[in-house]
């Protein structure tokens, strides 16, 4: 039984065979437009009409919840992935510090959190192309444009765009990352306009009652959960892609630096620009009106009298979405790459091209996405997402609070601030996050991790490299 939980060391850097060295070519700069690219994304297009169909204008504190929690276990993300700058991200720290069976269901975790999050994004982005495509007279066939479940085939657009990022990430991961900075820039400009358009028509009217649904989590109809809480257990989707970045160790120039920075230097960017966009968009119309809005900001701008801008926000936050599928599509081929090292998935995935990149994990990893965004409903199983990143969060803070008792006198470029207070308000804050969830997610989340442990005993127990 004590082999389940047996522990890893770490090979970093110069540690590593020649042959599974990636290419250290990221700057501080480029972690932090990588953060930035993940986390502003559908969450703010999208989530922030779902918040406030659930919290009303308390959706401001939905946000607020939401972004203290997230940057508590960015703190702790920080310490680890500079004190193990390899990728990996909440696994490999939790092999480290957990043990094996523990990193194995952190890391099955993580492939549901990143896939779920891809197939989503670029379903999102697909509604958008083919409504972009329409408008200059070319008809996406509805076969094409929509998985089984909606009557299609296959949804094409969202295929098409997970192969072109991947081709991107296999071209040099420096390259990517120059793109990624470009079209972030663009976004941030998008939501910079709306503000521009929607603060000036700000009415305190719009923000009663505050809070019409109570502040806690209380269920609604269809099992929703409403109330201040319920809405941030959803809204924690808009937040979370900074553990992206941790992912990037093993090829930041100087993880030492770097990694802090782009950890938590994204958090607290995009916490800003949350609050910033959802004060503006709660206070120029009342939230019934963009509540059960697909694209909350343009309906807003709309109902404002500005339908030009509207269009203007709406085509930008389709050429930026991409950013949002780059980050965690390089997340993902990351974590593969770490657990086929490690051989919990066949070895010669982990094979390193001329580029310095993993092209064929990147590959794999595109095709195991693709599938799911197109054949795949997931209106009802994208909360998932949550479920796995809420795990790998409270991961990451015991493994701040093990390894401080374990190893006090350990290498920490990066040490968490208040550590004994600030990992058990990630741990608490993420469990308490979970059990806002609807139930059914609850569940599901249970039965994806039931299987993972039986493919664990079954085929990734006697494989395991140590």
């Amino acid at each position: 039984m004590s082999s389940l939980f047996r522990t890893k060391t770490i090979a970093t850097g110069d540690d590593r065979p020649a042959d599974q060295r990636l290419a250290r070519t990221l700057s501080w700069p480029h972690l932090v437009a990588m953060g930035v690219g993940a986390i502003v994304g559908t969450g703010i297009l999208t989530l922030i009409g779902v918040g406030a169909d659930r919290a009303g204008p308390a959706v401001l504190l939905s946000f607020a919840v939401a972004g203290v929690i997230c940057a508590a276990a960015a703190l702790c993300y920080a310490e680890m992935a500079t004190m193990i700058p390899a990728s990996g991200s909440a696994y490999t720290y939790s092999y480290a510090a957990l043990g094996e069976v523990i990193a194995w269901v952190v890391g099955w975790s993580l492939i549901l959190e990143y896939s779920l999050v891809v197939s989503t994004v670029a379903v999102g982005w697909s509604g958008y192309a083919v409504g972009f495509l329409k408008g200059l007279g070319v008809e996406v066939p509805a076969a094409l444009a929509n998985g089984p479940a909606l009557g299609g085939v296959v949804n094409l657009p969202a295929v098409f765009i997970i192969a072109v990022v991947a081709a991107l990430l296999s071209l040099g991961t420096k390259e990517s990352a120059r793109i990624n900075s470009a079209l972030v820039l663009l976004k941030i400009a998008t939501l910079a306009l709306f503000v521009a358009v929607a603060l000036p028509h700000f009415d305190a009217a719009n923000l009663h009652p505050f809070a019409p649904y109570g502040y806690g989590s209380t269920a609604g109809e269809g099992g929703v959960k409403l109330g201040v809480m319920g809405a941030a257990a959803i809204i924690f989707f808009a937040f979370y892609g900074f553990d992206a970045i941790s992912t990037a160790a093993e090829e930041a120039k100087n993880p030492d630096r770097d990694l802090a920075i782009g950890i938590v230097g994204s958090m607290v960017a995009c916490t800003a620009i949350y609050m910033i966009v959802a004060a503006a968009a709660v206070g120029a119309v009342h939230f019934d009106v963009f509540g059960k809005s697909a694209e909350p900001l343009a309906l807003i701008l709309r109902s404002l009298g500005q339908p030009g801008v509207a269009t203007m926000v709406a085509a930008a936050a389709a050429i930026a979405l991409p950013t949002v599928i780059l980050g965690f599509l390089y997340g993902q081929s990351r974590i593969f790459l770490v657990m086929a090292r490690d051989g919990f998935l066949p070895p010669a995935l982990a094979r390193i091209s001329a580029r310095g990149t993993p092209a064929r994990i990147t590959a794999v990893t595109a095709v195991f996405v693709s599938v799911i965004a197109g054949l795949v409903p997931l209106d009802v199983i994208a909360s998932l997402a949550n479920a796995g990143t809420l795990c790998a969060f409270v991961a990451v803070a015991a493994c701040v609070l093990v390894l401080r008792r374990r190893d006090p006198g350990a290498r920490r470029p990066f040490r968490t601030p208040a550590a004994g207070l600030v990992a058990p308000l990630a741990i608490i804050g993420c469990i308490y996050l979970f059990t806002s969830l609807q139930s059914v997610t609850q569940v599901s989340f249970f039965v994806w991790n039931g299987v993972g442990l039986v493919v664990y005993f079954l085929y990734g127990r006697a494989r395991a490299v140590i």
